[in-house]
C-alpha cells in the first residue's frame, strides 16, 4: 500500500513504487512512501492562497477554539494511534509520550490563545511610545501573520508530537502548514493527518501532508514562508544554506543533534534522595522511546568519587528493563525505528567503546520478549563508562538510541567545561540539593543550553523530567543543537508573524490597533460607560469624575483602618526628611480607592467584576489638601468567544488640581455581552 499525500484539498496517490517502510518489531513491509507526481509549487500556492486567506479571516480566539476541538477529537481516537504506533517499535508509554504530548501542545496553545491573545488578528506588543513632545506622534509595535506557508521537515522519532508542536503555534498565528514526515515512521503521521482531515475542523489549505521526498519544494519558498527542520546537524546545515532559503531570507528554525548532559551534584551521595532521582532519571532517559529522543541524556556527568556507585546502581536498574514486542505488557523498551537505525547506533557505539567500557549491555546481543530479535530492530541498553573524561569521543559522538556515557568530573569548573564541550544542547539537567552548586552550574552552562532542569527532592514529585519539552517553554538550543527555538508559548506564535513598528497619530494608531491610545480623542455621550454592555461599549468611551479633596483625616483613617502606618503617612517630621516627600503623603492605595469611588457607577449593571490592575505607577506624591480628578477611558474590548461576558481594559489617569498625574494604570473588568 502506498501512503498518500494530502495536498490541495485532496488525497493523492504517488505515481511510482516509492520507498518501502517496515514494521520495526516484525520487519514486515507496511507500504511504500513517495511524493512522485506532486507539483510542489502548487502545494505552496494552495497553502498561501487558500489556507492563509481562510486562517486570516479568523481571529486568535476562533483559531484557539479550533485547536481545542482538534485536540479533543484526536484524544477520542488516540487508541487508534496507539495501535499504529506499536509498529514504530514504541511501547504504550512511548506512544503516550508522543501522541498525548502532541495533543497536549494543541490544547496548551488553545488555552494560551484564549487567555493571552485578543479577539483580533493583530498582536499589540508593549505600550505605545510617545515620539513627539506634544503627544501627537506615537509609535507601536504590532505583529501580523506572515503571508506564506510554514513548511516543516520532521524526524522519525516523534511522528505525532513533532508535527503538532510545529503546527499549533503556526495555526494560532494564522499561517498554514505543510508537514513532511520522516519516511521511516511516516505511516503514523499519515494516520494522524487522516484523523485531522476526517474531523472537518480545519479550513481548507490550513494543513497539507507530503509523504516522500521534498523534490523541488524548497526552490519555491519565498520571503513570506517559513522552514522548520528536526534532524541531523549536517542536514540542517544544508537546508540553512539552500540557495533559495539564503536568497529570499526564508525564516528558518532547526532542532538538530544534541549531546545532552545530566549532572549529579557532589552532595548527592548514595544515601540521599537526589542520588536515587539521578539514577532513575538516567535509566528512564535511556529507555523511553528506546533512547530515540533528541533530549535524551547522552552524557552522565558524575563526581569522580561517585562514578562507580552510579554505574552499579544504574546497571542494576537497567537489568530490570525488559526489551521486546510492545504488544507484550511486560516489555518496558521496544525496538528502534528501523534496522538501519540500529546499525547506525552500533557504529556510534564502536567509537564510544574505543575510549570506554560497557558497564551494562552488549550492542550485538539482547534478549527479546515476544518477537524475533533477528527481524526486529532491537538493541540492548548500553551504559558506557568513559576511561578519560577529556577524550573527544563522548562529547562528539551521539549514539541515537538507548546509550549513555558515564563521565567523571573533578569539580564544578570541570563539570561546566565538560558540559560546554557538547557545543550546544537542547536540554540539560542538574540533580542536587545544594542551591549554591546549582546556581554556579546553571549560570555556567546556560549559554550552551536551550533548557535546564534542576531536580531535587522538592520538585521531583511534580517534575516532568529531563527529556520532556513543554509547550509553554522554548524547545531548541544553540550551536550544535541548531540555534533555533520551537514553541515557547507566545514566542512560538510570534515566530510566524512579522513585527512592524507603526508610527502615526494617536487617532490613526488606535484605528490600526483597535486600542485607545493616549492623545486620541475620548468620547463622553453623557452615559456612564459602566452602564454599557459589551455590545454597546466602544473603545474611547470615557468618563471624568471629581474633584475630590484629600484631607488629613482621610490619610489618618486609612492608616488606622488598614494598618499601613508607614512613617511617610503618619510622622510629619520623618516624612519631610524623606528625599521624595515634603511632608505626610497619602497612601498610594488610598489614591486608588478614592479614584474608584469617583468613577464607579454603584447600581447593578453590565460591569460584573473588577479582576485586576495592570501597569500601575504612582507618578506624583499626593498631599492633604490636593484635589484629585480621575478620567476612565475604555482602552480595549476583548469578547470571550460565545461567553456571556468579556474583558474590558480601561485606562485610568488620576490627576491633581495642578494638572500633574498622580497615578496611571489599567483597570480590568468583566462586562456582560448584553444588558439587561
Amino acid at each position: 500500500m502506498a501512503l498518500r499525500s494530502y495536498v490541495e484539498g485532496t488525497w493523492v496517490t504517488p505515481t511510482d513504487e516509492g520507498v518501502p517502510v517496515h514494521d520495526a518489531v516484525t520487519g514486515e513491509q507496511l507500504g511504500t512512501v513517495s511524493s512522485e507526481g506532486i507539483d510542489m509549487s502548487a502545494v505552496l500556492d494552495h497553502g498561501r492562497r487558500v489556507g492563509g486567506a481562510a486562517l486570516r479571516e479568523l481571529n486568535f480566539h476562533e483559531r484557539a477554539a479550533i485547536l481545542k476541538s482538534l485536540g479533543g477529537y484526536l484524544r477520542e481516537h488516540r487508541d487508534d494511534l496507539y495501535e499504529v504506533s506499536k509498529r514504530t517499535g514504541a511501547t504504550l508509554g512511548d506512544s503516550k509520550f508522543d501522541i498525548d504530548g502532541g495533543m497536549g501542545v494543541l490544547l496548551t496553545y488553545a488555552s494560551k490563545g484564549k487567555r493571552e491573545l485578543p479577539a483580533d488578528t493583530v498582536i499589540i506588543e508593549g505600550e505605545a511610545e510617545q515620539l513627539g513632545r506634544g503627544g501627537q506622534f506615537v509609535g507601536q509595535h504590532i505583529l501580523t501573520p506572515l503571508r506564506g506557508v510554514a513548511v516543516q521537515v520532521n524526524a522519525f522519532n516523534f511522528p505525532v508530537w513533532g508535527p503538532l508542536e510545529k503546527f499549533a503555534p503556526a495555526f494560532l498565528a494564522g499561517v498554514p502548514s505543510v508537514i513532511k514526515p520522516a519516511t521511516t515512521t511516516a505511516f503514523l503521521t499519515h494516520r494522524m493527518v487522516e484523523l485531522v482531515v476526517e474531523s472537518g475542523l480545519l479550513p481548507d489549505g490550513a494543513l497539507q501532508l507530503l509523504c516522500g521526498g521534498v523534490g523541488d519544494l524548497f526552490d519555491h519558498l519565498t520571503e513570506q514562508d517559513l522552514l522548520s527542520f528536526t534532524g541531523s546537524a549536517s542536514t540542517a546545515q544544508r537546508l540553512r544554506t539552500h540557495p533559495t532559503v539564503v536568497a529570499r531570507a526564508v525564516r528558518f528554525n532547526a532542532e538538530a543533534d544534541s549531546l545532552n548532559c545530566s549532572m549529579l551534584g557532589p552532595d548527592a551521595t548514595p544515601d540521599t534522595p537526589e542520588f536515587d532521582l539521578y539514577v532513575k532519571q538516567l535509566v528512564t532517559e535511556m529507555t523511553v522511546k528506546a533512547g530515540q529522543k533528541c533530549t535524551a541524556i547522552r552524557r552522565a556527568l558524575v563526581p569522580e568519587p561517585l562514578v562507580d556507585a552510579v554505574a552499579e546502581a544504574a546497571a542494576a536498574r537497567l537489568a530490570k528493563v525488559t526489551v521486546g514486542n510492545p504488544a507484550d505488557e511486560s516489555v518496558r523498551m521496544g525496538a528502534l525505528a528501523s534496522l538501519d537505525q540500529r546499525e547506525e547506533v552500533r557504529r556510534s557505539l564502536k567509537a564510544l567503546l574505543s575510549v570506554g567500557t560497557a558497564v551494562f549491555g552488549d550492542p550485538d546481543r539482547v534478549e527479546v520478549v515476544g518477537a524475533d530479535a533477528a527481524r526486529g530492530a532491537f538493541i540492548s541498553p548500553v551504559l558506557v563508562k568513559a576511561d578519560d573524561a577529556d577524550r573527544a569521543e563522548p562529547h562528539e559522538v551521539e549514539a541515537f538510541g538507548p546509550v549513555s556515557t558515564l563521565i567523571g568530573y573533578r569539580d564544578a569548573a570541570h563539570a561546566i567545561e565538560l558540559a560546554a564541550r557538547g557545543l550546544g544542547s537542547l536540554a540539560g539537567s542538574v540533580v542536587t540539593n545544594d542551591a549554591a552548586f546549582a546556581r554556579e552550574v546553571v549560570l555556567g552552562i546556560a549559554p550552551w543550553h536551550g533548557r535546564l532542569l534542576v531536580l531535587d527532592r522538592d520538585d521531583a514529585p511534580e517534575s516532568t523530567g529531563h527529556g520532556s519539552p513543554l509547550p509553554m517553554l522554548v524547545h531548541g538550543g544553540p550551536g550544535r543543537a541548531g540555534g533555533g527555538e520551537e514553541m515557547g508559548g507566545l514566542r512560538g506564535v510570534a515566530h510566524h508573524m512579522q513585527r512592524t513598528a507603526v508610527q502615526a497619530s494617536p487617532r490613526v494608531l488606535g484605528a490600526v490597533t483597535g486600542r485607545w491610545v493616549h492623545g486620541a480623542a475620548r468620547a463622553d455621550d453623557g452615559t456612564h460607560p459602566f452602564r454599557k454592555s459589551l455590545a454597546a461599549l466602544r473603545v474611547g468611551d470615557s468618563v471624568t469624575a471629581g474633584p475630590r479633596r484629600v484631607t488629613d483625616e482621610d490619610v489618618a483613617h486609612f492608616a488606622e483602618f488598614t494598618g499601613d502606618t508607614f512613617y511617610a503617612h503618619t510622622d510629619a517630621a520623618a516624612a519631610a526628611a524623606n528625599p521624595f516627600f515634603d511632608g505626610i503623603v497619602a497612601h498610594g492605595y488610598l489614591v486608588l480607592s478614592l479614584a474608584a469611588g469617583l468613577f464607579v457607577d454603584p447600581d447593578p449593571g453590565p460591569v460584573l467584576a473588577n479582576y485586576g490592575i495592570d501597569n500601575l505607577r504612582f507618578l506624583t506624591p499626593v498631599y492633604p489638601g490636593d484635589e484629585l480628578t480621575v478620567t476612565l477611558t475604555c482602552k480595549a474590548i476583548t469578547p470571550r468567544g460565545d461567553s456571556a461576558h468579556g474583558e474590558v481594559r480601561w485606562d485610568a489617569e488620576v490627576t491633581k488640581h495642578d494638572g500633574s498625574v498622580a497615578a496611571q494604570y489599567d483597570v480590568l473588568t468583566m462586562v456582560a455581552r448584553t444588558w439587561p
